[in-house]
């Protein structure tokens, strides 16, 4: 406890310290919302925390998207939960206070449901392949909406990747929409769909790790009703354990977040299937989970998939490639767009 209170201090004089050199948003000096009485229950370390009601939990974040928390404050809250992880109580809580700061998306109307892919970690050892699965997808004539950031030192991000493929910035909602009735396919930075969480994403580059906001940023759904109902989300994961709170979050409180999610397990945290073997893909809707793609061991004799080296530039050149049909489609990644398309396939009178 002595040693989280330690670091809480720390993290709370580096931003105060950096927030008037960092580039970013400028945070709050004054607190306006009263984080003490929260702060004592999810600040006790890893083995003491308890974890907030689903309402304490969106009441909590809802003041930190609006910048009603002050610096020292935030940087606690932050590294509590750094350190102590959401439940899937909290992450429903937090997720409607994070969609209640978007402006509804439409999709224009077709034979196929929309898609939000996250993209907020970009490469770091291998290609990152999320551009590519988008627009597998909107040559099907699926509207898909990727998300992230667009920068990440030691990274490469699909906003660099999709740029370099001719795929601009989308800036807001009607440039997203008219991107999706043209091409089927838009590129959002997290900067378009909420500033607030940009802000709190941000602060990453402050604290030096990442917060609870990069989980739930992969967790929008941008899409207005009455399409929300019917969009689907790519849902990925990295460590083992948020694959049991993600399940229970759509299982146990679908009010969370109207819509339906295929939850896989991450490459390098991107939504985007693993050429190097198949994981288990699971569609989780209407409050049920049902795995549609098994795990698979890949056979250690069976030739692996080359790919290009991870700079956007190779990458973008191999993406091309493949839509040209120069080079195949990895097969773990033409499963996962078949799949997809069974899903989000309009039922047809």
């Amino acid at each position: 406890m002595r040693s989280l209170l330690h670091d809480i201090e720390v993290s709370a004089q580096r931003m105060i310290a950096q927030a008037t050199v960092y580039p970013g948003p400028k945070l709050m000096t004054d607190s306006v919302f009263r984080c003490a009485p929260f702060i004592k229950e999810i600040g006790r370390g890893p083995n003491g925390a308890r974890a907030l009601s689903t309402g304490d939990a969106h009441a909590l974040y809802e003041a930190m998207l609006a910048g009603e928390v002050s610096d020292v404050e935030l940087g606690a809250v932050l590294l509590a939960y750094r350190l102590k992880g959401e439940t899937a109580a909290e992450l429903a809580g937090m997720l409607v206070a994070a969609h209640a700061t978007l402006t509804p998306l439409t999709a224009p109307p077709g034979a196929f449901r929309p898609v939000s892919i996250p993209s907020y970690n970009g490469a770091r050892k291998q290609a990152n392949l999320t551009p590519l699965l988008a627009l597998l997808l909107a040559r099907e004539g699926v509207p898909v909406l990727v998300h992230g950031v667009t920068d990440d030192p030691g990274r490469v991000t699909s906003a660099e990747i999709f740029s370099l493929l001719g795929i601009e910035q989308s800036r807001n909602s009607s440039d997203i929409e008219a991107a999706l009735g043209t091409r089927k396919v838009a590129f959002a930075p997290i900067e378009t769909l909420s500033p607030s969480m940009a802000r709190l994403l941000a602060l990453r580059r402050v604290l030096g790790v990442r917060n609870s906001s990069h989980t739930l940023a992969k967790l929008l759904q941008p899409f207005s009703h009455p399409e929300s109902h019917r969009a689907l989300r790519l849902v990925n994961y990295t460590h083992p354990e948020y694959r049991v709170s993600l399940s229970e979050l759509f299982q146990a409180f679908p009010q969370a977040g109207i819509g339906g999610a295929l939850l896989a397990r991450g490459t390098e945290g991107e939504a985007v299937a693993d050429t190097r073997r198949q994981v288990q893909i699971d569609w989780l809707h209407n409050g049920q989970m049902e795995t549609l793609v098994p795990a698979q061991t890949r056979d250690p004799e069976a030739p692996g998939v080359t790919l290009p080296d991870r700079d956007a530039d190779t990458t973008a050149q191999w993406i091309d490639d493949v839509l040209a049909g120069r080079i195949p489609v990895p097969e773990s990644i033409d499963l996962q767009v078949a799949t997809i398309l069974k899903i989000v396939a309009v039922p047809q009178d």
